[in-house]
């Protein structure tokens, strides 16, 4: 294992090599043809990469690889797909350490969180190049004698995947997975904030003998190569992780050419917190669902509801485990939580906290920025249900408590929004947990626990939290069609 915790040795990585500035098209290694990107370091605001900057022609030709690499990689049987996919998933962990150092480099989250993340992704991996065996098609019992139903599974074909910069390498493999094991080929296309790991991904699955075309990775500004990943009649399907505007864009674009669409966008995940809930396990579901990536993800608790009950009980001890975490350096050991990603995440938390401090909330543990791109983690108390927190994404590591009284009170609150991703409640009853997971309006819900995220289950959102699921047999089955054979005269 490398050791990154001295100051002198930030960052550094046992394969250099791992660290890759060239776009990956086609199974050819590209550099840059506009002004290249550059990659800053979230701690020290150090700009050290610069990374190739393609366009609309480059990425065509990834789409044009991906076309031809189509009949070939579908042709091959789910269990020569799956070994590719598992020597990538042994690359992967094989090179743990250093595709975390290159994690916590560009996005900042502690070494740590950048280690599970990497486990997290090639679970996803894994998963895949397994449940590709289990994608059985039906035999329909025939409406009269000499016919025989049959459907079938096939291959979307040519997939397009844009993806975030909170886990660049978990959620670009939680697509790559699913569609390569489906038989489809894939053009991604990460974010500019954090490109090197989806490139150091490539760079793991190309030496996994993944063919060329099967799956390229194109960098740059996001317009021009969206435009032609949108537009493009041979691109079937598109799957997109980021905010709800962005995601809406994309529909609209890809509604000429009707294409398969999974969105999983913006959320305003609420934990509800009842009297009868054990006090320390409500605290430990709050720290993990709202200081994940120090709240830097789609399904952080946004919006703490907590009974009047047990109020005071859980500020304590929840202002406890807080006052006790640090903001610091993603590499040192001492850090609970790193840098946000860049200043516009930053502002916004400061906003947030000001804007419920100004309606009559209360500071507990925390408060203002201390400098740079670190944001202190912070518990506010008695803050309004109507504060700008609970009806915008924070993206910080902000949590805000708000009062309720009763279960349909609590029930009331958790829906009023037009998100619907995830949500989180703590209780010891059967029943009060029964009645209130039904009723929120949420694609997952975590019982108990802030620790909902597995390869095994389906993820995904409503209402404007997208659609689609990614995750789980229904993630595999997002990139295959049905094709229903009617066999007469038998």
């Amino acid at each position: 294992m490398v050791e990154l915790t001295k100051p002198r040795e930030r960052g550094r990585m046992a394969e250099p090599d791992l660290l890759v500035s060239k776009a990956f098209i086609g199974g050819e290694w590209v550099g840059t043809v506009a002004a290249p990107i550059e990659v800053d370091d979230p701690f020290t605001q150090d700009v050290f990469a610069e990374v190739a900057s393609v366009g609309r022609e480059q990425t065509q030709a990834a789409v044009d690889a991906a076309e031809r690499a189509l009949p070939g990689w579908a042709s091959k049987t789910a269990t020569e797909r799956g070994r590719v996919l598992r020597r990538w998933r042994d690359n992967l962990i094989e090179h743990k350490d250093d595709l975390a150092a290159l994690i916590t480099r560009e996005n900042g989250k502690t070494f740590a969180e950048a280690r599970g993340e990497v486990d997290y992704g090639a679970g996803y991996i894994e998963f895949y190049a397994e449940e590709a065996h289990r994608a059985r098609g039906e035999t329909i019992p025939p409406p009269a004698p000499g016919r025989r139903l049959v459907v079938e599974r096939e291959p979307v074909g040519v997939c397009a995947a844009i993806t975030p910069w909170n886990f660049p390498l978990a959620l670009l493999a939680r697509k790559v997975g699913p569609a390569l094991a489906a038989g489809c080929t894939m053009v991604a296309k990460p974010s500019e904030l954090t490109p090197l790991t989806a490139l150091a991904f490539a760079r793991l699955g190309e030496q996994a003998g993944v063919p060329k075309g099967v799956f390229s990775v194109v960098t740059g500004e996001a317009r021009p190569i969206g435009d032609v990943l949108t537009a493009s009649p041979v691109v079937r399907k598109l799957s997109f992780t980021g905010s709800t505007a962005v995601g809406a864009a994309l529909a609209a674009a890809c509604a000429p050419t009707v294409k398969r669409l999974s969105l999983e966008l913006g959320g305003n995940a609420p934990l509800i917190v009842f009297d009868d809930a054990d006090v320390d396990t409500a605290v430990e579901t709050a720290l993990v669902a709202k200081f994940r990536n120090g709240g830097q993800s789609c399904i952080a608790a946004n919006r703490i509801y907590v009974q009047r009950g047990v109020l005071d009980r859980f500020v304590s001890a929840f202002a406890a485990r807080i006052g006790a975490m640090t903001a610091g350096d993603g590499f040192d050991p001492a850090s609970d939580i790193g840098p946000m990603i860049d200043d516009r995440t930053l502002l916004k938390v400061d906003r947030h906290r000001e804007d419920a401090l100004a309606r009559g909330a209360r500071c507990i543990v925390g408060g203002a920025s201390p400098g740079g791109r670190l944001s202190i983690p912070t518990l506010l108390a008695d803050a309004p249900a109507d504060a700008l927190f609970t009806r915008e994404e924070t993206f910080g590591p902000l949590a805000a408590v708000v009062a309720f009284s009763s279960v349909e009170e609590a029930i009331r609150l958790a829906n009023d929004t037009p998100y619907g991703l995830a949500a989180y409640l703590c209780s010891s009853d059967p029943a009060t947990i029964d009645r209130v997971s039904r009723r929120l309006e949420t694609g997952t819900v975590g019982i108990n626990t802030g620790a909902v995220a597995t390869p095994l289950a389906p993820v995904g959102g409503v209402k404007l939290s997208g659609l689609g699921r990614e995750g789980s047999a229904h993630g595999l089955a997002e990139y295959q069609n049905l094709k229903y054979l009617c066999h007469a005269g038998l």
